[in-house]
């Protein structure tokens, strides 16, 4: 069993809601990131993907002035440090998601990909 706390990564890119889709953007091609985070302080509000980006960037004008909180999926689901890899892995692809925030008590810990889960799932054969 290999928990997602070992494959997780802890170095997770924040935005406040106010921010621009074009400030994510920036943000996540920068940092290599699939995924930003929306928080208001320590509260997390939601998850922004590359697939949100693309959704606004078909839809909105101007994404200098579309706000992530408009294109995020709020309240987005998170996993315990201690869940098992292939649980996530089923999760996420049941699901359809590519990230999954980590986090204990409404602390944001970390982030897992699919990519993640699943790479720790080959190196176990």
């Amino acid at each position: 069993m290999v928990a997602i706390s070992e494959v997780m990564t802890d170095n997770v890119v924040t935005l406040p809601p106010d921010s621009t889709i074009s400030d994510a953007a920036r943000v996540m091609v920068r940092g290599g990131f699939g995924s930003v985070v929306v928080v208001q302080g320590r509260m997390l509000l939601g998850i922004l993907t590359e697939r949100d980006v693309l959704r606004a960037a078909a839809d909105d004008d101007d994404l200098r002035a579309s706000r992530v909180d408009h294109w995020m999926t709020p309240d987005p689901d998170t996993a315990l440090p201690d869940l098992d890899t292939e649980e996530a892995a089923a999760l996420m692809l049941s699901r359809g998601y590519r990230h999954l925030p980590v986090e204990v008590d409404g602390e944001l810990l970390g982030m897992v990909s699919l990519r993640d889960v699943l790479s720790a799932r080959i190196a176990q054969r």
